[in-house]
């Protein structure tokens, strides 16, 4: 019988809501030390309830500066990392390519595809010094990072972009014990998705109502994910509503 990961010290991103919440939640139940990474302090107390092992850093995922001072705090509290979970995101704007402000655009980028390289970044010098080495990092990739959706350009580039980077580090964690896989979600009830209820514009232009899923389907994967030995590791995994279009989009 393959033995599992003991419960280890853990970063998180985008803690403060949605799948960030519901995964923070699920590591603190099984026993982790996490750092909860957000913009809001206020929605990460939220998530950490005062919990003993939570430790919360407002941060700025975009902002290098900010983000050098997460992974100082987790190292200053705990000594060590075992798990980085790159979840935060935004949706960016939405429009036809030349509908899509540059600004807009470039914020995209900054949250979805440079904070997580950021954290990566940070994260992978740590697992790689500290001894024993090694350590996972999982990314949220999300449905986008196989197909889009009419007018979401930057949401899909950002997340197709995030898949290069899951091989890139998967690639480059071997000599070192550090895994890398990604989890892609479709339709998870967040407050991200509460637009599905009302109807979203699918390809061939109408509208449709898309089910959702209980989000605590995705916390109960990425426990999966964690959970094995670094010598075994969930390069994509995707979970997603049974009957949403994705399947057959297009």
């Amino acid at each position: 019988m393959v033995s599992h990961t003991e419960p280890g010290i853990a970063v998180v991103t985008g803690a403060g809501s949605g799948l960030g919440r519901v995964i923070t939640r699920a590591l603190l139940d099984d026993g982790w030390r996490v750092a909860l990474a957000g913009r809001r302090a206020d929605a990460l107390e939220e998530t950490a309830g005062g919990r003993e092992q939570a430790l919360v850093v407002p941060t700025d995922v975009a902002d290098a500066d900010a983000v050098a001072a997460l992974f100082r705090a987790v190292l200053d509290r705990w000594g060590r990392l075992d798990l980085l979970v790159n979840n935060a995101g935004m949706t960016g704007p939405v429009g036809t390519p030349d509908e899509v402000d540059v600004d807009g655009w470039n914020a995209t980028v900054g949250v979805n595809l440079t904070g997580s390289f950021l954290c990566a970044r940070e994260a992978f010098a740590i697992m790689r010094a500290q001894d024993p080495q090694g350590g996972r990092i999982v990314n949220n990739g999300s449905i986008a990072a196989h197909v889009g959706r009419p007018g979401g350009i930057a949401y899909t580039a950002t997340k197709h972009a995030i898949t290069g980077i899951t091989r890139s580090i998967a690639l480059d964690g071997r000599p070192f014990g550090i895994a890398c896989g990604q989890f892609d979600v479709g339709n998870a009830a967040t407050d991200m998705t509460a637009r599905m209820r009302e109807g979203i514009v699918q390809p061939h232009g109408e509208r449709m109502v898309e089910p959702t899923f209980d989000a605590e389907h995705v916390s109960d994967a990425v426990r999966y994910m964690v959970g094995l030995p670094l010598d075994a590791n969930v390069p994509f995994l995707t979970v997603m509503a049974t009957t949403m279009p994705y399947l057959g989009r297009g």
